[in-house]
């Protein structure tokens, strides 16, 4: 009888780690349920499911499944904190593809600052004004316009959920590669101190951490790979047996700030399918950009030879054929209803 109670918690915590796990990996835009009852929770306690009215990427013949096809997933970070209810702009915006076949997460992250042509408006402008005009859907629009690759399925989170999540984890540990200061995101304005080496963060330094953009010698490419060190150990801090107790916490802050539109029996299937899956499975890409000044305006030029091949890389991922192989040209998006925002122009 004994043993059968310590194998039933056994079984408890390792479902309970699984569920941890996927859900913090679509906090991350890298998408997952798992647990049923937990899932019902969260879907109870929020709003969080949104398809955008979206069946799938004019850029597919046919839906995909999260749970049996190679996908492709946008994180957007919303910067909307100064926003005075407007849309915000995203201060983040990182793909990631699963395939199932390798069973390897590829993440891409996008500078902030490239500039792109935004789909929607007939112009080029930075990456983050797209959702300041058109919400999530211009910027998913444009996104695929860029990396030409569909997107078919999309996270949202604000700054303060970030904060929260980190904090309810106790923090995450990183390696801070020189010494700089950052002023953080709320009213304080304080400036954090970070040292070079390992460091211990809080919710508040962990997003200063991650935004910090103008001591880094390496640029945006420095600001892009610390970005992804944060997700790493947000995944290695939710794998931790400590952590089981905070589940009912994480669940509802996350179901209260998240925006997604991955459904519940999707992500069971992917919670089952990538159920053994571990960060030495991410691989880590990066758009290199170049800086220029137009009218005054600092802008990021993507390498035309560096996207070609991220756009090669990811089209192979997700096992469709590139642009050139296909019979016909994809056509823009139509029937979005973006949603018009002034100011940022």
């Amino acid at each position: 009888m004994g043993k059968r109670v310590v194998r039933r918690k056994k079984k408890k915590v390792r479902r309970l780690r699984v569920f941890l796990f996927i859900v913090l990996l679509l906090f991350l835009g890298i998408v997952g349920f798992g647990g049923y009852l937990a899932v019902q929770t969260m879907q109870a306690a929020s709003e969080s499911y949104d398809d955008l009215g979206r069946e799938k990427s004019e850029l597919r013949e046919e839906a995909v499944s999260i749970s049996n096809d190679p996908v492709s997933i946008l994180l957007m970070g919303i910067e909307d904190y100064q926003s005075e209810g407007d849309l915000g702009r995203t201060d983040t915006l990182i793909v990631a593809t699963f395939n199932p076949n390798d069973e390897k997460l590829k993440l891409v992250s996008i500078p902030r600052d490239t500039m792109v042509e935004i789909v929607g408006r007939g112009y080029e402008d930075k990456i983050n004004h797209a959702h300041a005009f058109g919400g999530k859907t211009m910027t998913i629009d444009t996104v695929e316009n860029f990396l030409g690759i569909p997107i078919d399925y999309y996270a949202t989170v604000n700054f303060d959920a970030f904060k929260n999540i980190i904090d309810i984890l106790g923090g995450i540990t990183v390696d801070v590669p020189f010494d700089f200061q950052q002023n953080s995101d709320d009213r304080k304005a304080e400036k954090l101190q970070f040292y070079e080496g390992e460091m211990q963060l809080d919710g508040r330094y962990a997003l200063a951490y991650a935004r910090m953009r103008y001591e880094d010698p390496r640029g945006d490419i420095g600001r892009n790979e610390r970005q992804q060190e944060v997700i790493e150990s947000i995944i290695d801090k939710a794998l931790s047996v400590g952590t089981i107790t905070k589940v009912d916490d994480l669940v509802q802050e996350i179901g209260n700030n998240v925006e997604t539109n991955l459904k519940i029996g999707e992500g069971l299937g992917f919670a089952k399918q990538y159920a053994g899956f571990s960060t030495s499975n991410i691989e880590k890409l990066n758009v290199k950009t170049y800086p220029t000044k137009i009218n005054g305006v600092s802008y990021q030029i993507p390498d035309e030879d560096s996207l070609y091949e991220i756009q090669a890389e990811l089209k192979d991922h997700l096992e469709i054929a590139s642009r050139e192989d296909q019979d016909e040209q994809v056509e823009e998006p139509v029937n979005s209803s973006y949603e018009q925002v002034s100011g940022y122009e």
